[in-house]
């Protein structure tokens, strides 16, 4: 009989010692015996210099990654804290970055007295370009990182190092391309998806992303322009990109052919770097920049000055409008050029059609063409 409670005390407790240690939170994300999040998984910490922008971007095989891995700020870089995460190192690891702490300082000092040190990853980088990463010792294999020029990218739990090898070279080799930090991130993090990311199969999958801005202080007043979150999807880096592109109206997330707006300016831009859209063009106009703070200082300090500039702001709008983001003749022209020499006319075909082969053939003639060295 003694032996009997022994022996259900004894199983009473190793249940509750499993039950402990692959317990799950409500939003179904699985904490640890010590209760921190388990994020196993990969992803990219990156800035781009020529904009000031700092940006962060994971995915993983549990749900709701946004919420705790990727961190940002504007003017001074990214974080990202994985593995057996701690969620408090992100804005601690910004924090001293923001004091001047190179990356792999910050990290060193984060993890000084952490008893589970073994158990974390962090990724790292400030907006001078210094980036570090830390994998411990008790990461699932596959576990590493890279750091190159404007990024590093960290991973565990993958199928493996061709995962980290797919994000760091798409990213290096998208840099000079001209396309906004965000996109160059989220096509890097697909290329690693591609190569089968997280080597565990389920059925609770998120991605995530956050750009840091000093010249967007967003809607909340925090500078981050972007934050897309895909709390949970079958194909999560590639819903990730879908919202990216239709939210933002990038080149692509429609079929148009007389149309107007941001996406006939980024399709006209493209032509024009191929010859084919005022070739005689020097260089392709920016669009009219009206500085927020400054305008909200010269309405307190000079109301009619401040009326005459927004004046001359809007018609300055209106005309870079009618020129640069009409799809007018000349522009239908210039398609259908384009069209006629990627043998992409078909019965059928209206004048200046822009669809998903159009758009996949540009994409592909822009990212081939000559750059000059950055």
């Amino acid at each position: 009989m003694i032996r009997s409670r022994v022996l259900l005390c004894s199983l009473i407790v190793l249940t509750a010692s499993v039950a402990s240690a692959q317990f799950r939170a409500t939003d179904g994300v699985t904490i640890d015996a010590l209760g921190d999040p388990q994020y196993s998984t990969f992803s990219l910490c990156a800035i781009d210099p020529a904009t000031g922008q700092s940006g962060a971007a994971v995915t993983t095989r549990v749900p709701f990654v946004g919420r705790a891995v990727p961190w940002v700020r504007a003017g001074v870089g990214a974080v990202c804290t994985q593995a057996s995460t701690m969620v408090e190192y992100g804005v601690k690891g910004l924090d001293l970055m923001a004091k001047g702490v190179a990356p792999a300082d910050a990290i060193s000092q984060l993890l000084s007295t952490d008893a589970n040190r073994e158990s974390r990853q962090l990724g790292m980088i400030d907006m001078q370009g210094r980036a570090a990463a830390h994998s411990g010792r008790n990461n699932g294999d596959w576990a590493g990182s890279r750091q190159g020029r404007h990024y590093t990218v960290q991973a565990n739990i993958m199928v493996g190092p061709e995962v980290v090898e797919a994000v760091a070279t798409t990213f290096e080799a998208l840099e000079s391309t001209g396309l906004p930090l965000a996109e160059r991130m989220i096509l890097a993090m697909e290329a690693g998806q591609q190569k089968g990311g997280d080597r565990r199969w389920g059925n609770l999958q998120s991605a995530a992303i956050k750009i840091a801005d000093p010249k967007d202080p967003g809607r909340g007043g925090d500078y981050i322009s972007l934050a897309i979150e895909v709390g949970e999807h079958a194909e999560p880096v590639g819903e990730m990109k879908r919202i990216y592109y239709t939210t933002g109206r990038r080149l692509g997330y429609r079929t148009f052919s007389r149309i107007e707006g941001a996406d006939v300016i980024e399709l006209k831009r493209m032509l024009h770097a191929l010859g084919y859209w005022r070739p005689s063009l020097a260089q392709f106009a920016e669009a009219p920049v009206m500085n927020a703070q400054a305008n909200q200082a010269l309405r307190q300090s000079n109301p009619a000055a401040f009326e005459q500039a927004q004046t001359e702001a809007r018609r300055a709008a209106a005309a870079y409008q009618q020129d640069y983001a009409r799809f007018d003749e000349e522009t239908v022209a210039a398609v259908d050029k384009f069209r006629e020499d990627q043998r992409l006319n078909y019965a059928g075909t209206p004048p200046g059609l822009v669809d998903e082969r159009l758009v996949q053939a540009l994409r592909r003639a822009y990212f081939a063409r000559p750059r000059p060295q950055r």
